[in-house]
């Protein structure tokens, strides 16, 4: 479960990228310096930004703030599905129109976003369908059209934020080295029992530092963080011919009513509900 920084830029001759990628194969959890505007329409999933996990059915409308840790929203979706995607450089607002008052609303915005945002009820619909119409435009109804879906946005009263307190998150050259050394001793060992004394030797910090050290990276505990991974695996593992009691020790688990504890936590079902559900068209995987 590696945490990717994600470096882009705008498209040819604008002053944003639309991406309709498809992930759903590939676990993509990851941040970048940009908002990110996302709609999935077709499916249900987990939305998984920082900290908070939840589900959503249908469709989902999110806006995320810059260096929020996310999940590719199409994660493990076995049904056809579309998704929309828009980046806005962080600057977008400052470099563009600076202190315009007539902004103000979209400002409050895109400090909200800092949180997360999801949209729900009607309005949900009714951006996703705006958000769609933009890949067909011209750069230069593009850029109207974006300041209009912004302006529809901050205004809308069919919205949450996912987090009680604004995440910013600026990664140096250093922390990310380190963070690279974590991620490949977890990927080696994973199966194993994983003694945090190990990671802080190879990082040069001290317990009580590391355990600060990786919370500020992941927005996880080194456990929570551990297990996720652990229970990535082991998805993967129950789609073949493995026993539930085999794949529990082979993915590092010390005990089965722990692993079923930990997979439900994570997955919301235990270890043979999923199973049985892969073959299931109608439900969908995360």
């Amino acid at each position: 479960m590696k945490l990717i920084y994600e470096n882009f830029a705008p498209d040819a001759g604008s002053s944003f990228r639309f991406l309709t990628p498809q992930l759903n194969d590939f676990f993509y959890w990851h941040y970048h310096p940009e908002y990110e505007i996302v709609y999935l329409e077709g499916a249900d999933g987990t939305r998984h930004v920082g900290e908070h996990i939840s589900r959503f059915e249908g469709s989902d409308l999110v806006l995320i703030g810059p260096y929020i840790p996310h999940l590719n929203f199409d994660y493990g979706i076995k049904k056809p599905y579309k998704k929309y995607v828009l980046h806005i450089k962080e600057d977008f607002l400052e470099k563009t129109f600076a202190q315009m008052p007539e902004l103000s609303d979209i400002k409050d915005l895109f400090e909200q976003a800092r949180k997360g945002v999801y949209f729900y009820g009607q309005s949900k619909q009714q951006i996703g369908e705006t958000l769609k119409n933009l890949f067909q435009k011209t750069h230069f109804e593009q850029f109207m059209a974006v300041l209009e879906l912004l302006q529809t946005m901050s205004k809308c009263s069919e919205k949450d934020t996912l987090h009680a307190n604004p995440i910013g998150q600026h990664y140096n050259l250093k922390e990310q080295q380190r963070l690279k050394i974590v991620y490949a001793y977890i990927e080696a060992h994973y199966h194993e029992r994983m003694d945090i004394m190990d990671l802080a030797k190879l990082t040069h910090l001290t317990h009580a530092a590391f355990c600060r050290y990786f919370k500020k990276m992941t927005l996880m505990t080194f456990t929570e963080f551990v297990n996720q991974y652990r229970v990535n695996q082991a998805k993967k593992l129950l789609l073949l011919d493995n026993t539930v009691t085999e794949i529990c020790f082979q993915c590092g688990f010390e005990s089965l009513s722990y692993f079923n504890r930990i997979f439900k936590k994570v997955t919301s079902m235990s270890p043979l509900q999923f199973k049985k559900s892969v073959l299931t068209p109608q439900y969908v995987f995360v």
